[in-house]
């Protein structure tokens, strides 16, 4: 069985799917734009992503815009690549979106405490993986955030 065929299978008539994958490698990558793309091609009717709040500047103070982001892109371009084409991807999709934009990722237990913003980062540096996962289930059922790009990070 390919990997597409497998994905289909798991896509297949499931409510919402959740792609929350990227690249540990600091080289080009194609695995979120590809994850996206299949999950679309496999009949996802309500797609949320996961995508990051570090490569957008709105909301973002002049030293961060200016200073600290610049200087991540430089570390970080090749899987900011990959997911910039993959909000592209999502958003022209017919699917019902969502694109969720954590700043850094941290390991530890849920907060509950998670903020969010549709027009511009939440001006908060990083977020918990079991947070940015409970508003993700959260989001799925959530009308207003269907066609949105929403930045989220501890609250």
């Amino acid at each position: 069985m390919h990997e597409q065929d497998k994905l289909t299978a798991a896509v297949e008539g499931r409510d919402a799917v959740i792609s929350a994958v990227g690249s540990r490698e600091r080289g080009p990558t194609t695995v979120c734009v590809d994850g996206a793309r299949a999950a679309i091609e496999a009949g996802a009717k309500r797609l949320l992503v996961v995508s990051a709040g570090g490569m957008h500047t709105e909301g973002d103070g002049f030293f961060t815009r200016t200073l600290v982001k610049p200087l991540l892109n430089t570390f970080l371009k090749h899987g900011w690549a990959d997911m910039l084409a993959m909000e592209a991807v999502v958003t022209a999709s017919d699917v019902d979106w969502t694109v969720v934009r954590p700043p850094m990722l941290l390991d530890g237990p849920r907060t509950g405490k998670v903020a969010s913003r549709l027009d511009g980062n939440v001006r908060t540096f990083t977020s918990r993986r079991a947070d940015v996962a409970a508003f993700l289930l959260d989001a799925v059922a959530e009308p207003t955030l269907i066609r949105a790009k929403v930045s989220i990070a501890h609250g």
